[in-house]
């Protein structure tokens, strides 16, 4: 069945049995994939209901205060991802001090009553409800007293890794984006609008996009990479620069300039995603224009050399 998303736990009122799993999801890498597809195999055994409930914003963005460039996948990206693996009903319920401040058991009560719930399939360190009461040793409790069943599933892969979001994101922070693929199962990608620049590369001989990306979207550290732009049904190969420009004018705003090989299409104002499939060198400053577009063909010729290497996205 295709994939249903909605804002809030109330709107889904399930008639079917349902098996639901909660947590943040961010990036569905392979240790959550590892949760889904053993729910989705007890889902489709019983003819029950396959259910993620997550939350936007993440919850210590509500405690903590926000950090940006925080999230691995925003919501309609992360639904898109749960629904492509089997995941009937996606539920991205608003988080808030509200939310927060609901205890535990009631919690409960509302997943059985809007969600016909049979069983609960959660992480070892899972907790909920207000000052992470609803622990482990809690949920057992109340699967007895509300007759469902609870699964605990380490958040690993089938070969025994322990998989985080937040290995992911030290991956990224440090341009590591072959490790964040690995741990993701896939290649990490960043959606972008493309916004007019001060034109520096195409004097150089080099036409770039220069991208704006949602302020929430997590992104690799400064640096050049090699990636895949995915416009429309296209697939480009790409060279990515991220940084400061500190040949030129060194400024204090981050930029992300992709320079599309073999593409000479206009892109302003367009949607595209970037696909970050290798990190080909550090952000640097260069004596003058020349060494830079010196560095800038080399740049090419390797980022080319891998991504021949490497399957186009689907």
């Amino acid at each position: 069945m295709p994939m249903r998303h909605i804002h809030s736990l109330e709107q889904a009122d399930l008639s079917r049995p349902s098996v639901v799993t909660i947590g943040m999801f961010d990036g569905v890498h392979r240790g959550h994939q590892y949760l889904i597809n053993q729910l989705l195999d007890q889902a489709h055994a019983n003819h029950q209901v396959p259910v993620v409930l997550t939350f936007f914003p993440h919850p210590r963005m509500v405690i903590g205060g926000n950090q940006p460039h925080y999230y691995l996948t925003l919501p309609q990206t992360k639904a898109q991802l749960l629904g492509e693996m089997g995941i009937e009903l996606v539920i991205t319920h608003p988080f808030d001090d509200t939310v927060r401040h609901i205890r535990a058991a009631a919690f409960i009560e509302s997943l059985v009553e809007y969600l016909n719930m049979r069983s609960l399939w959660v992480g070892k360190n899972f907790t909920l409800g207000y000052q992470r009461e609803g622990n482990i040793d809690f949920l057992q409790t109340e699967a007895k007293r509300q007759d469902f069943d609870l699964q605990v599933i380490d958040m690993m892969d089938t070969g025994g890794e322990r998989i985080s979001s937040s290995r992911i994101r030290d991956a990224l922070q440090v341009g590591d984006v072959t490790e964040a693929a690995r741990l993701l199962g896939r290649i990490y990608r960043v959606p972008g609008q493309v916004i007019k620049g001060v034109g520096r590369g195409h004097t150089l001989g080099f036409p770039t996009a220069n991208l704006t990306v949602p302020d929430e979207q997590a992104i690799p550290a400064r640096g050049v990479y090699a990636c895949w732009t995915l416009f429309g049904q296209a697939k480009i190969p790409t060279v990515t620069n991220i940084g400061l420009r500190p040949t030129f004018d060194g400024t204090n705003t981050q930029t992300i300039e992709a320079h599309l090989l073999d593409f000479s299409g206009e892109l302003y104002g367009h949607s595209i995603e970037l696909d970050f499939v290798a990190r080909l060198r550090a952000e640097q400053k260069f004596s003058g224009p020349q060494a830079l577009i010196d560095q800038i063909q080399r740049d090419i010729d390797q980022a080319r050399t891998i991504l021949d290497q490497v399957e186009t996205p689907s």
